[in-house]
This record gives structure tokens, C-alpha cells and sequence, in this order.
């Protein structure tokens, strides 16, 4: 299954429209911006989710701040790289480079888009099995859904792979 559905007729609108004339005026034009639209949705198969190693993964641009480098925000083109920082970092390391969301429920309470403390208490319910070590990151501004496909979902499945994750739970921004 694609993860785009008609990726080629999606990726000439894009560079033909929002791309060209951001590229010509400087403007970010949204209603020019053309989103997938997939009638059939990716699934996998289930998950017995009290005996799943669960990897939290979040579009709110959080970032390790003594560790890592922020993201980069300021890109009217987006950034599609990941950042990997432990579940144990103290949130007041924790740093979010996006300047597409309203920040103050974030700033409040990281849990919000974080809930790194909620779900370490379903893991002492057992209602999780365990959470894997690392939580994934990225800034969810993206506006080229292919590069989106070609860089940050292989980035982000590298990663789980890596921590043996079974499910993913993620967090839109």
C-alpha cells in the first residue's frame, strides 16, 4: 500500500503550486497547498498493548536542549530530520522548536505533548508493558509529504526498530 495514494499527481500539484509560488513571492500561500487525500488508510495488525514495549513519538518539535540542536523552525520549507532523547530526561532539558503551534499549553505542562509521566503510569498499572528507552521527536511542520515519505518516516521506523518497540503511541502537535 502506498503511503501516499497517487504520489506523482500529489508531488507535481505540490512543486507546481504552494512550492512554485512560495519560490517566486516568498509567501506561504496555504490555500494553494494541496494534502493527500488517501481513501484507504495504512494499518498493521494489533497489538496486546500490556505486553508491548511502547515508543512515544511526537510532532511538537521537542528536542534534548544541553544535548541536541534545536530544530530548524524558522524553515518555511520545514525540517524532516528526528531527534532521540531519553524517556528519563528531566523536562525542564526538554525544548520544543516549532513555530507552528500555539505553545502555552506546552509551556504549562509538557505532558500535554509529552505525557512521558502518564505513561509511565500505565506501565506501573500494567496497562503497558514497558516503554522503550528512547522518545522519537520532530517537528511536524512539513509541508513536502514526500519528503516526509522519503526522509522522516524511514528515520522515525529506523529508530523504533532499533529500541525493539511493538507499538507506538504518537502525539500531534
Amino acid at each position: 500500500m502506498e503511503v501516499i495514494e497517487n504520489r506523482a499527481e500529489w508531488q507535481r500539484r505540490f512543486v507546481e503550486g504552494w512550492l512554485h509560488h512560495y519560490q517566486t513571492t516568498g509567501e506561504i500561500k496555504w490555500d494553494l497547498y494541496n494534502r493527500p487525500d488517501n481513501k484507504t488508510a495504512p494499518a498493521g495488525k494489533g497489538v496486546v498493548l500490556h505486553q508491548s514495549r511502547l515508543v512515544l513519538i511526537s510532532s511538537a518539535g521537542g528536542y534534548w536542549a544541553p544535548q541536541q540542536a534545536a530544530f530548524d523552525a524558522e524553515n518555511d520549507l520545514g525540517d524532516y530530520t528526528i531527534r532521540t532523547f531519553p524517556v528519563s530526561t528531566p523536562p525542564e532539558q526538554i525544548a520544543f522548536a516549532h513555530t507552528h503551534y500555539d505553545h502555552t499549553a506546552v509551556n504549562d505542562d509538557q505532558q500535554v505533548l509529552l505525557p512521558l509521566g502518564h505513561l509511565q503510569d500505565l506501565v506501573s498499572e500494567g496497562a503497558i508493558g514497558e516503554l522503550a528507552p528512547q522518545v522519537i521527536s520532530f517537528m511536524g511542520y512539513q509541508p513536502d509529504a514526500g519528503q516526509v515519505v522519503d526522509t522522516t518516516i524511514p528515520a522515525i521506523l529506523t529508530a523504533t526498530k532499533e529500541m525493539n518497540a511493538t507499538a507506538a503511541l504518537l502525539v500531534p502537535s
